[in-house]
């Protein structure tokens, strides 16, 4: 099934990268807060951009985790 452009217009994360998702996040939440609504590793021990970015393009249903938390937190 092909995308249209209305299906992309009403996705909350078309135009979004994973780095500014997890940026956004940290900005709204700060690392302590994130790893508390997302129990994961790289939020937890010595958090950063690049390691939860690292960490998440391998980590399928972490990254789903991470996508979830950013919709609602716009919703």
């Amino acid at each position: 099934m092909q995308t249209t452009h209305k299906d992309r217009k009403n996705d909350p994360l078309h135009g979004m990268t994973l780095e500014m998702i997890v940026t956004d996040l940290v900005d709204n939440f700060g690392w302590d807060d994130l790893a508390l609504r997302i129990n994961i590793n790289c939020f937890k021990s010595d958090p950063s951009v690049k390691s939860s970015l690292k960490y998440l393009r391998k980590t399928q249903w972490a990254r789903d985790k991470v996508e979830a938390l950013y919709i609602s937190s716009k919703g």
